[in-house]
């Protein structure tokens, strides 16, 4: 099966709240990311509304032709935008308003009974509901638990490993994504993967087994920047489909 590509436009989103005027604009990023070729967009929308706000969800919500996944804290306030929207899927990923980024995956072996009430909530919804775990046994398992369809891979530790060009550890760390997707399988899990994949080490999870979709974002947009965003989705689409042969 062919790996997915997610294109993240949050940081279209950060180029325009930078000035606080409205452009670049984040859907029509998305536009132009679907006609090069993505399967689908990714927006997280924070609580602290850094990048992405309400309006350009809504506003995606009824642009995308693809498959819209909506990034989100697992609160109540979140829970409910969600519903109001309906995008095609929700991945609860964790939030420190003091983060530059993401640092690391959902504990959701932590707080599986508050997860599994908010993730009932969403389903019930028709929502598809997948959560951003590291590539842990313990939060496989409750991922299966708290009733999530999906799991995204924190691959943020990978990349670290790929930059500092440490073969034992990037080995360990591609093993971990590689032992953890076949654990997800047997529990009916779908896998996708996602956090600091740029063109050089993509190959490493596009040609991993039962990985479905990858979720990029920071290193599509900065390329697009630089030689615009249909160049710069084709291109991350070439680097996925060679891992894959």
């Amino acid at each position: 099966m062919a790996v997915k590509l997610g294109v993240n436009i949050d940081h279209i989103a950060t180029i325009r709240e930078a000035r606080k005027i409205r452009e670049p604009d984040p859907v029509t990023a998305a536009v132009l990311a679907e006609l090069a070729g993505c399967h689908g967009i990714t927006a997280h929308l924070r609580e602290d509304r850094r990048h992405i706000q309400d309006r350009d969800v809504r506003l995606l919500r009824g642009v995308i032709t693809t498959h819209l996944n909506l990034e989100m804290a697992a609160s109540q306030e979140m829970v409910q935008f969600a519903i109001d929207v309906q995008p095609d899927m929700v991945t609860l990923v964790p939030e420190n308003r003091q983060e530059i980024t993401t640092e690391g995956g959902l504990n959701v072996a932590a707080k599986t009974e508050e997860l599994a009430r908010l993730i009932m909530t969403l389903k019930n919804n028709d929502i598809a509901v997948s959560v951003f775990i590291d590539p842990e046994t313990d939060q496989v398992k409750a991922s299966k638990k708290v009733g999530a369809d999906f799991i995204e891979f924190h691959t943020g530790k990978f990349s670290a490993a790929y930059e500092m060009g440490s073969i034992q550890d990037l080995s360990r760390e591609v093993s971990a994504i590689q032992d953890m997707t076949v654990l997800a399988s047997k529990y009916g899990l779908r896998a996708n993967a996602g956090h600091g994949l740029n063109y050089r080490n993509v190959g490493y999870i596009a040609a991993i087994e039962g990985i479905e979709e990858l979720n990029i974002g920071h290193s599509i947009i900065g390329r697009a920047a630089l030689v615009g965003m249909d160049r710069a989705v084709k291109e991350m689409l070439d680097a996925i489909r060679r891992a894959e042969h």
